[in-house]
């Protein structure tokens, strides 16, 4: 009996130690040596380049972040590893433990805090409609009867349907499995335009064959505060994450790196994104925080 209750307490105490390393990161970080990086294959903050390289905006802020974070623990080494994530499955591969840092091109919002956190906003979306040029597409309105893609787990179609300019606009959707799969759509013509984050519109339109065939028309459907992502109640590895992308907003090395990746060319095709930086983003830089975009609605 006594070896019985004795096995039971050791269950219980292994048990307890591994949700307590679940949800203490800097602690799981520093015993394994490595980290996981959530990553995106066709954002425009976070794509791959093939053979398991991953670049883009969000992408390299991330791995400042996690190199800030092996300082931080006095780690000699800090393995990176990349996990490509999409819109349907990056919550539970950051709830279950798979991802420890998610930096793709997720909006912050109310219903998603229920089951992760998020780091202060580094850039604030604007959802925009792409088409190709000579479709005769400008605005919400000319959308009726046509077909509309988006990316199967992303806020845009419903942003669209519950834009005010959208009422009495009846639209058939189509969805990709991922934004290079939904921009497919539009330039094979199984769509009529693409609904999405305006970086993701332009980094897809620089990298597609003819970038001169495709323009983002519209009004701005929403504006989405984008952060990086991690599992709820772990302040101490939250308050790094932070305290990393505040020092880089300070010493000015994020807004370097925002030129880098979106005002110069960028692999694969040597192509400039163009997407000045945003009077909302600037907004977002000068008082860090990590409000849902249901609180940049209220604006």
């Amino acid at each position: 009996m006594k070896k019985h209750l004795l096995a039971i307490a050791v269950t219980a105490l292994a048990a307890g130690s591994a949700f307590a390393q679940a949800t203490d990161t800097l602690a799981k970080i520093k015993a394994s040596g490595s980290v996981t990086l959530g990553v995106r294959e066709s954002s425009g903050l976070s794509y791959t380049l093939g053979n398991g390289k991953f670049v883009g905006f969000h992408t390299e802020m991330g791995e400042i972040v996690l190199a800030d974070i092996q300082k931080q623990l006095g780690l000699p080494k800090l393995e990176v590893k990349y996990q490509p994530v999409t819109s349907q499955n990056r919550i539970p591969l950051v709830t279950n433990g798979t991802v420890d840092l998610e930096c793709g091109s997720t909006t912050n919002n109310a219903a998603r805090q229920k089951d992760v956190a998020f780091a202060v906003t580094t850039y604030v979306e604007e959802v925009r409609i792409a088409t190709k040029a000579a479709s005769g597409i400008a605005s919400v309105k000319d959308l009726a009867g046509k077909t509309v893609a988006t990316t199967t787990g992303t806020t845009s179609v419903q942003t669209l349907r519950k834009h005010e300019r959208a009422g009495g606009i009846d639209f058939k959707e189509v969805f990709g499995k991922d934004h290079a799969d939904s921009f497919l759509m539009l330039e094979t013509g199984r769509a009529d335009a693409f609904v999405m984050d305006g970086s993701i519109l332009a980094a897809n339109i620089s990298k597609s064959k003819s970038p001169a065939d495709y323009k983002i028309v519209g009004e701005v459907l929403n504006v989405e505060p984008i952060a990086c992502m991690m599992r709820k109640d772990d302040p101490a590895f939250k308050k790094a994450v932070d305290d990393s992308i505040k020092r880089q907003i300070a010493d000015g090395s994020l807004a370097k790196l925002y030129d880098k990746w979106f005002m110069q060319p960028v692999p694969p095709t040597n192509t400039r994104i163009g997407l000045p930086l945003s009077d909302a983003t600037k907004a977002a830089w000068a008082a860090p925080n990590d409000k849902p975009m249901e609180d940049y609605a209220k604006k």
